[in-house]
């Protein structure tokens, strides 16, 4: 059932999906997850290249120790979004995410926005993962006397320095691309068998974490806390508190694994329960997980000497006396990286199966395995992607990249939740947002608030990213759609 928006081509832009056509189509994934292994999924997307290396670069040239308040602003405004992802994911459980709650609530062609978007904040999201995977790889063989050439480890767009002292560029990744072809494989095997191998990851990486912290407050230099906010160099973003919020921006996509959490709804045993529970929940673990761990980072190090450092945990360990926690914290580090590549390219394949199952992408993105019944034809096609964005691009552009995308995300969903309750306003929510209107509009606020403090040339790419999805969108999602089939492609209902 879609709702009455005749008056042709403008009108059909606007055509919604039925929010009660939420029953999986037969053959297609299977229903096997539960609130554990939800929280789980969260945790280990969650916690990754925000905590273990986009810290380093946010301190570096944003906002000197403030980094823990950038956690902190962007904490909160992943709260306001949380909980209306878990108003909707409770609402409408099927796969997509933010993707299948817009095209519920504002219409096709803002959903295949937001869709495209999510195309930017997982597969891109994965690429600079991946990029900080292959440096503490390369960190942890070259204390066992393995070493890689630098040239190996680095994009062409980066200069390293050689063995003999003299610089040169970056050819590929190769250890970065390594591991999404790797993750990729996992992910095509199964649900099952991705989600216990997180579960595990999952484990490793908390101990990790907290032997960070334990070990490392005895040695934090207060000094290091002085200036706590550097003062401004005279240019927006560089310190003080425009600083604080530019860092609260690039970091924002380190909270993006509760995002993936709603992208396995119909793969969910109970999706109306379970949703709320490992989205809050998991927010609330990493939250507290990323204050704690940049403040011992930031009072071990220097915010000065992060600068161009794409491993500062593996620095800061370097300053305690504690020779078995270096290397552990490498391996955990590794680990830690190998869960969010799995969440990310998890997420990803299943936006580009609900994509493909409305018809605006070609049906062979939704086909599944036919034992696996996992959407093998994405996990390819994102493995082939990604793993050529992780190879080539530098990290600190594809983490600028991912943030934006997240944001936009977020505030989408949030305008969600006020549409539907207008639209919708007797369906049975089994979670519901407190306050009525004032989450989400305080979701929105936020969210576009630290848009608006990332660098102009972000911006810039996401407008062309867009543009370039309004083109397949005009070209073939429009005419393709299942709605567009049922009505004709100019109709609204």
């Amino acid at each position: 059932m879609t709702r009455p928006a005749r008056g042709g081509f403008l009108s059909s832009l606007l055509r919604r999906q039925d929010v009660s056509a939420t029953d999986s189509p037969a053959g297609g994934l299977k229903r096997v997850l539960g609130p554990v292994n939800l929280i789980a999924l969260g945790v280990g997307g969650t916690i990754g290249a925000g905590l273990f290396s986009l810290t380093g670069i946010a301190a570096a040239t944003n906002a000197g120790p403030a980094v823990v308040l950038s956690y902190l602003l962007a904490a909160i405004a992943c709260s306001f979004a949380g909980l209306c992802y878990s108003e909707l994911a409770s609402m409408i459980p099927i796969a997509g995410s933010a993707y299948t709650y817009a095209y519920a609530a504002l219409g096709e062609l803002v959903a295949w926005i937001i869709g495209w978007d999510l195309v930017l904040e997982y597969a891109v999201g994965a690429a600079a993962v991946s990029v900080s995977w292959s440096r503490y790889v390369a960190s942890l063989l070259a204390g066992w006397g393995i070493v890689i050439s630098p040239r190996l480890v680095a994009s062409p767009f980066e200069t390293v320095t050689l063995s003999d002292g003299t610089q040169a560029h970056g050819l590929v990744n190769l250890p970065a691309a390594f591991i999404i072809v790797a993750i990729s494989v996992l992910l095509i095997r199964g649900i099952s068998e991705s989600a216990r191998v997180n579960g595990i990851i999952v484990v490793i990486k908390l101990l990790i974490i907290a032997a960070v912290i334990g070990f490392g407050l005895p040695y934090i230099k207060m000094a290091n806390y002085s200036p706590f906010i550097p003062p401004n160099t005279g240019e927006f973003g560089h310190f003080g508190f425009s600083g604080v919020m530019r860092a609260a921006g690039t970091i924002f996509f380190a909270y993006a694994g509760f995002d993936a959490i709603s992208t396995t709804a119909q793969e969910t045993r109970n999706p109306a329960r379970d949703m709320p529970i490992g989205i809050l929940g998991s927010l609330l673990i990493c939250t507290l997980a990323y204050v704690l761990f940049s403040f011992v980072l930031t009072g071990l190090v220097n915010y000065r000497d992060m600068l161009g450092d794409a491993a500062p945990v593996a620095t800061a360990i370097d300053q305690t006396p504690f020779g078995w926690l270096k290397v552990a914290v490498k391996i955990g580090v590794v680990c830690g990286f190998t869960s969010v590549l799995l969440v990310l390219l998890l997420g990803q394949s299943r936006v580009f199966y609900a994509m493909s199952r409305d018809g605006l992408l070609p049906r062979m993105f939704s086909v599944t395995h036919s034992v696996r019944r996992t959407p093998i034809y994405s996990h390819l096609f994102f493995m082939v992607l990604t793993g050529s964005f992780a190879a080539f691009l530098p990290i600190d552009q594809l983490a600028h990249m991912t943030s934006i995308g997240t944001l936009l995300a977020f505030a989408i969903v949030c305008l969600g939740v006020i549409m539907l309750r207008i639209h919708e306003p007797n369906r049975k929510r089994a979670f519901r947002v407190p306050g009525g209107y004032v989450v989400p509009v305080l979701g929105i606020v936020s969210c576009l608030a630290v848009m608006a403090s990332l660098d102009g040339l972000t911006w810039v790419r996401l407008v062309i990213w867009l543009a370039v999805g309004m083109v397949i969108y005009l070209c073939y999602g429009h005419r393709n759609s299942t709605l567009a089939r049922r009505n004709g492609p100019g109709d609204g209902t």
